[in-house]
């Protein structure tokens, strides 16, 4: 209960607090050199953490009350927070140095307030613009703007997946809404040493722009914020891990290779290609069922027609040391067998307007909602006896933003409240039905394939993907950036199709040397997995069930010729002969939050270029990757940080950091280097899969 007080700015149970009016603002220390930052106009605030879910230690603050109760600040670590005559809240590190500041333009009465009469001219504005605006939406909550002064000079990299190819984020605008191949994940890192979770899932945007940055909830009940800092990024990073989750230790089969197509239509056509790989002595860790393998949207079960045994599928895959992902969707048909009950129940996503109804795809489907616990119960049940007890290893959770087919926020609303208020965690809800269900059935380790992320998935074993992309090297341009986007905004698991998913024609030799380029990229990736809706498409194998669906070509690696299969077997040999090096980038990310792949200033903080590169990125702690990202590329510049010598892979030669080299760029190979210290130990594994001497 927030409690009514006459002090303008004043201390309570180690925190700090402003009453402005009717809105009290507070500042409690919520982990290491960390502070959440929370605001109402309500009688209390909701009680909800949303990203905010790991236990922290109480930390004991430092509090001072200055200035008649008229200014205020807490120290927490190395960060402090200060509240001003203004009202206005200003972040510092433990040097003094200012991280963030609210932006605020308002007369003050300069006779009667305790001004720095060298901001006066700054603060003393006619423009009337707070650094908080709640804005009262009729009938309802409120529209919520936060403003912070704006650093020309600043970068910032996180808050998920967008696509475009560019990796710093200052000057962007950005939807905080997730669609098919975008997920919004609001954790921004500052090259000025801070780190910044946007801890409401409301619809919304952020600007980071030149003139202020300016967060936006079109709907909400309060505001809640947590700011951290650090000397490094990997201090924020973990900083930010311990109060959002980490991921599961990833399993040994996860980290090998990934074989997934549009689709695998029928039982004999999955084990026909699993035995495929085992006869050319192909490692392989993982196949794919994809979508549709159902009879009917909201059935989750197979068609019997064309998977008739799938027990006796699952057991020969096993012998083969093949795990089994299965594609589950959250649609539910409006003539499908669960439907009424779940409609009846409460367990669908719920129109505020027209009908019921939120995809149109083969049918009118409904939409789970995974926000209610009693519909993640009945979900798992259903996909626990007709998938997991008959031996499905992992499954994939597609639509997990979900797809509407329009995108009108404000016509859904969920058991936890309106779309507009907590939309967004929506997809967090889908991980945690299949992880509690996992979990409570005895696995662990768990890990599960989704199309859709908010801050704190990772905690629910979230392998992200990025969607339903096009072919193109512009595609794999942004999955660069997304990739290493996602990892600084604490997604470490995250994955994408191979060549894309739309567009990509098997024969073309242009899609050839595309998917060849992608091949290599994905070596260095979390996950390795092949995807893609391939030309020429399959007809349907009837009108009816799970045979009305086409397929797409073939995306096997021995289906695009005998140059990209020689080199695809080289790679796939490699990240093979690599699990021990990953397995412990795995362990980092389980245990601190360390990004698996990760921008070259995450590891070299000290050298100002590396801040610049956008292009490369480190895979673990010793290997340095340089994909090629344009058609007929025959050669790039690549970067080498200072503070270490780098030994070329492919030729063996020893280079100097903080220096710029051109590396030629055959279609076989891409550009890998490897910190001199532990090349003896990695060189081994190049060499075993024919890409060293």
């Amino acid at each position: 209960m927030i409690e009514e007080v006459v002090n303008l700015i004043y201390e309570d149970n180690n925190c700090l607090y402003l009453r402005n009016s009717n809105e009290l603002v507070e500042i409690r220390p919520w982990g290491t050199n960390s502070f959440r930052v929370r605001s109402s106009k309500y009688p209390e605030y909701t009680g909800k953490n949303h990203a905010l879910s790991m236990p922290v230690p109480q930390k004991q603050a430092t509090v001072k009350i200055s200035g008649d109760n008229g200014r205020g600040q807490i120290t927490n670590g190395k960060l402090t927070a200060k509240i001003d005559a203004y009202k206005n809240l200003s972040f510092y590190n433990q040097d003094g140095q200012l991280l963030l500041k609210g932006y605020q333009r308002n007369r003050v009465d300069v006779m009667s307030t305790e001004v720095d009469a060298e901001k006066v001219s700054h603060f003393n504005s006619a423009l009337n613009i707070d650094s908080r605006e709640f804005k009262a939406n009729p009938g309802a909550d409120f529209e919520l703007k936060v403003r912070f002064e704006a650093d020309p000079d600043e970068k910032l990299f996180g808050m998920g997946q967008y696509q475009q190819d560019f990796l710093d984020l200052k000057n962007a605008n950005l939807e905080l809404a997730h669609r098919n191949s975008q997920a919004s994940v609001p954790f921004v890192l500052s090259s000025k040493g801070y780190g910044f979770l946007w801890n409401n899932p409301a619809i919304g945007n952020v600007s980071f722009a030149k003139n202020m940055t300016e967060w936006h909830a079109l709907s909400t009940k309060e505001m809640d914020y947590w700011v951290t800092c650090g000397d490094q990024p990997s201090e924020i990073e973990e900083q930010y891990a311990a109060v959002s989750g980490t991921v599961p230790m990833m399993p040994d089969y996860a980290m090998g290779y990934w074989q997934c197509k549009l689709r695998y239509r029928t039982q004999d056509e999955l084990l026909a290609a699993a035995r495929e790989f085992k006869k050319r002595q192909l490692p392989i860790s993982v196949i794919v069922i994809d979508y549709f393998h159902w009879p009917k949207s909201g059935e989750y079960t197979f068609d019997k027609k064309y998977w008739p045994e799938p027990e006796k599928m699952i057991k020969e895959l096993h012998e083969m040391g093949i795990k089994l992902m299965v594609s589950v969707w959250p649609t539910i048909d409006a003539t499908s067998s669960h439907y009424q009950e779940m409609h009846e129940e409460g367990y669908l996503v719920q129109t505020e307007r027209g009908v019921p109804i939120t995809m149109d795809f083969l049918g009118n489907n409904g939409f789970a909602d995974f926000t209610n616990p009693e519909a993640r119960k009945y979900m798992w049940q259903l996909l626990k006896k007709n998938y997991f007890d008959k031996g499905v290893d992992l499954f994939w959770l597609d639509e997990a933003e979900p797809e509407y087919t329009v995108y009108d926020f404000d016509n859904y609303r969920y058991y936890e409240g309106s779309n507009l208020q907590v939309g967004n965690a929506y997809p967090v809800a889908y991980s945690q039905t299949f992880y509690d269900g996992m979990r409570a059935e005895g696995q662990q380790d768990i890990i599960n394939l989704v199309r859709c992320a908010w801050a704190g998935s990772q905690k629910y074993g979230a392998l992200v993907w990025s969607g339903d992309i096009d072919s193109s090297f512009q595609s794999l341009r942004n999955q660069l950036a997304i990739g290493l986007n996602m990892a600084i905004a604490g997604i470490p698991w995250w994955t994408t199709d191979i060549g894309g998913f739309h567009g990509g024609v098997d024969d073309d030799p242009q899609f050839r040397q595309l998917v060849t380029r992608w091949f290599e990229f994905a070596t260095f990736c979390p996950v390795m997995r092949m995807h893609g809706d391939r030309d020429p498409h399959t007809e349907p194998l009837s009108p009816v069930g799970g045979g009305k669906m086409p397929s797409g070509a073939a995306t096997e690696p021995w289906a695009y010729g005998d140059d990209a299969y020689a080199t695809m077997r080289k790679y796939m040999n490699l990240r093979e002969n690599l699990k021990d090096y990953i397995r412990t980038a795995m362990q980092a990310a389980h245990e601190k939050g360390t990004p698996v792949i990760k921008p070259l200033f995450y590891d070299f903080p000290k050298d100002s270029q590396a801040w610049n590169v956008e292009d490369q990125f480190m895979f673990g702690a010793s290997l340095l990757i340089a994909p090629v990202l344009y058609q007929d590329s025959a050669q790039r510049d690549v970067y080498l940080p200072e503070g270490t010598d780098w030994i070329e892979v492919a030729s063996g030669n020893r280079l100097t950091g903080g220096t710029t080299v051109k590396v030629a760029t055959p279609l076989d190979r891409i550009p890998v280097f490897v910190k001199a210290a532990d090349y003896q130990t990695l060189k081994p594994a190049f060499v075993a899969a024919g890409l060293a001497d």
